[in-house]
């Protein structure tokens, strides 16, 4: 999620667990800062753009790790405070502002490595857009609320804003599950076979739902708004090329590629070039990640991967979106 989702949920999951035992600004600040220490990994470069995509949310975001660095951040906050007697609920407080940091990034489709050092995969949920207003502004309220009156009413409307952003990652959920349900049922009606399925909320809501589906000779695009009266959704065929991938095979860039985006991929040739597109964020044909991971000359050879593609209209995109999510498309 963004860092201001990420730092409100830590200052309110710090009020909430300090309550009065220190003052309100103390515990959101440490908190807040907790909240959004994991993604300080964005600041350091792997190499190339394609390692910094995939590198992020690694070890940064390991619950394990980020468990093992609670007590010394507890610590600290009680020290600058004086408030040594304190230790152990700022070590809960502190704790739980670091564990659910990985925990709202997994909700999202992006990729977090939330188990190393037993495994690296990437999980994603992909129930909830990166930004979500109906999310954050239920924590941004109750820690304001909390700061300003500084009082028992102040801590309930903490807990109320805590409250309603878990209860809106559930209806996310809920929501998700829904969508693929009826874009298995649509396929399964035209006579469409695929091999994985995946629904994503588009940008800022979670009313417009794009579904991306992978099929022996490419993928298929559909999206389903809650407000549509047919549960029927309509799909756009795309081709990929899959002779390149065996052609590219053990060519690390397009290997760690295809692993982060769990197969949900566009992988073509343009020009000299092999281009690969993480199908699982945009919408055809404006994608947030594409990368030129080979050049062909004599064969193929890697290279150091760089983004393709031009500046995204993201006004255009947003436009869009919002008309499908209140009108309905034309019948065929």
């Amino acid at each position: 999620m963004d860092s201001l989702s990420q730092l409100a949920l830590g200052a309110a999951v710090g009020v909430a667990v300090m309550g009065r035992r220190t003052p309100v600004w103390k515990a959101a600040l440490w908190g807040g800062i907790a909240g959004t220490l994991p993604d300080l990994d964005a600041f350091i470069d792997h190499g190339d753009a394609l390692r910094n995509m995939t590198f992020h949310r690694a070890e940064s975001h390991s619950l394990l790790y980020l468990t093992l660095l609670s007590p010394l951040f507890a610590a600290l906050a009680a020290r600058v405070h004086n408030e040594m007697p304190l230790f152990r609920h700022w070590w809960l407080a502190l704790w739980l502002a670091l564990f659910t940091h990985p925990l709202l990034d997994w909700m999202t489709v992006y990729g977090t490595q939330l188990a190393i050092p037993f495994t690296h995969t990437p999980f994603g949920v992909g129930s909830i857009f990166i930004i979500d207003p109906l999310y954050t502004l239920p924590l941004l309220t109750g820690v304001i609320a909390a700061l300003r009156l500084r009082s028992a009413r102040g801590l309930r409307w903490n807990q109320l804003g805590l409250g309603c952003s878990c209860l809106y990652l559930a209806w996310t959920a809920a929501a998700q599950w829904q969508v693929e349900r009826l874009a298995g049922r649509s396929l399964a009606t035209d006579g469409v076979a695929y091999q994985q399925l995946l629904a994503t909320p588009t940008a800022f809501n979670t009313v417009l739902w794009r579904i991306v589906a992978m099929t022996d000779t490419g993928y298929i695009e559909g999206f389903y708004s809650l407000a549509d009266e047919s549960k029927h959704i309509r799909f756009a065929a795309h081709s990929t090329n899959g002779d390149l991938y065996h052609d590219l095979r053990g060519n690390w860039n397009v290997e760690r590629f295809a692993w982060f985006t769990r197969g949900y991929y566009q992988l073509q040739q343009n020009g000299n070039r092999a281009v690969m597109t993480d199908l699982r964020m945009g919408q055809e044909p404006d994608y947030a990640f594409s990368f030129v991971v080979a050049e062909h000359g004599s064969g193929w050879r890697e290279i150091r991967p760089e983004p393709a593609g031009g500046r995204r209209d993201v006004a255009g995109l947003l436009r869009s979106q919002w008309q499908r999510m209140w009108h309905q498309l034309p019948k065929r």
